[in-house]
């Protein structure tokens, strides 16, 4: 058995680091996410006037409940979605006027939802190139809130950054949500807001959140289930087995879910109270699955697919064409250069059992490609990524850690010869 130290959530740093600005006093991380990613949205804090200091172990924030305490910033959230989509609703909240901005790749990646959301508010915004994308340029008045309807078939991101910033809204807010995707991300803001003191009423498909205020605290970050789930589905591919400790029945995190797949695809899973463990046993079985709510994870599947027993086939993953890339359309390709037959629609893909033959993954710039067929790798020769650097945005190590772990399973194979 291989534990592997899994590095902190991104989006439990993100939204603490969010809640954390927010809150009244100072509040302590443990266990934070150190990336691109989190390094991008602790510098859009920092740009907007926010003090955040970071060592290994704990970073720090101090709160300002009313908003941003600069008067105007130019903040770059990088390739970053949760900064690229959280910090302008933070921003919206301030007096000021703060411009927001981001890479090519975030640039091409829509924020319509939340900015429409923001201006039905009372927010006055204008796009500085095509509307609906950054950069944008928010003229800051406080916010006074109230009541919208939201769209969020796209992403749960936008709902989140508007119930985060919802407390420090004059009126508050009441939201209605439609096509709602990656419910469990929604209940994990959620759950944090009452973590830091804020109470939200949630009925059915409705919001509500009155005016209050977050009080600070000390939070630990739990282990990434997104970034868990290449070793898992590793070990399930191999035969081997992976304990992650730190993400147990507990767990927060929607992505915990990849191993209940794996086990009905036939892996042994145990989720105990502090750990998780997945143990191949030599077989794959095909499957249909609804992925809706754990699309991060979509990827990991598609990349060990060619290895079950029958098709696979995943649904109901349409918001993964509007990540970092088309995932759907990476998937698909990258499969098919290994010779893998393959067929997708606007959201599912479906891949055949075959044999794998070298290919260069060509991973669009997005990490969750290059880590997911990192895995493909283990059981198929010649595999190659084309931008194995992609994964420092949200796993700088990985490389060495997948490393390791594949390295200590040659290592025990070779004993028990």
């Amino acid at each position: 058995m291989t534990n592997v130290p899994i590095p902190g959530s991104k989006s439990v740093t993100a939204r603490a680091l969010f809640l954390a600005a927010m809150a009244e006093g100072t509040s302590r991380l443990t266990g934070a996410l150190d990336s691109d990613d989190t390094q991008a949205f602790r510098s859009g804090l920092r740009a907007l006037g926010y003090r955040v200091s970071d060592t290994d172990e704990v970073w720090s924030i101090d709160g300002h409940p009313d908003g941003p305490p600069s008067r105007s910033a130019d903040v770059y959230c990088r390739d970053a979605g949760t900064a690229a989509r959280f910090l302008p609703a933070l921003g919206a909240l301030g007096n000021g006027e703060f411009r927001f901005d981001a890479s090519p790749q975030m640039r091409r990646r829509p924020v319509g939802p939340m900015t429409t959301a923001l201006r039905e508010l009372g927010a006055d915004l204008r796009f500085e190139d095509r509307d609906d994308h950054l950069p944008v340029v928010i003229d800051a008045r406080r916010l006074p809130g109230g009541r919208l309807r939201l769209d969020s078939s796209i992403s749960s991101q936008f709902l989140t950054a508007l119930l985060m910033a919802a407390p420090a809204m004059t009126e508050g807010l009441t939201v209605q949500v439609t096509g709602m995707v990656s419910r469990p991300y929604v209940e994990m803001t959620v759950r944090m807001m009452r973590d830091f003191g804020v109470s939200v009423e949630w009925d059915d498909d409705t919001f509500t959140v009155p005016p209050q205020r977050y009080a600070a605290r000390d939070y630990r970050v739990e282990p990434d289930a997104s970034t868990a789930s290449y070793f898992f589905a590793a070990a399930a591919l191999t035969g081997n087995s992976v304990t992650v400790p730190g993400l147990g029945a507990e767990v927060m995190q929607g992505d915990i879910g990849f191993v209940d797949i794996l086990r009905r695809m036939g892996a042994d899973v145990i989720v105990d109270s502090d750990r998780t463990t997945v143990t191949g046993t030599g077989r794959i079985t095909g499957t249909t699955v609804n992925m809706r709510d754990i699309s991060d994870t979509m990827p990991t599947l598609a990349a060990i697919a060619p290895f079950a027993d029958g098709p696979v086939r995943i649904e109901d993953v349409y918001n993964t064409r509007v990540k970092e890339c088309d995932r759907l359309e990476a998937c698909a390709k990258n499969l098919s250069a290994m010779g893998i037959e393959v067929a997708t629609g606007r959201d599912w893909i479906e891949i055949q059992p075959g044999r794998p033959r070298p290919a260069l993954i060509d991973c669009h710039a997005d990490h969750r490609i290059a880590m997911a067929f990192s895995v493909t790798g283990l059981r198929a020769d010649g595999i190659e990524l084309d931008d194995p650097e992609c994964v420092k945005k949200t796993f700088p190590e990985f490389h060495h850690v997948f490393g390791e772990m594949r390295e200590q399973w040659s290592r025990a194979a070779v004993g028990r010869d």
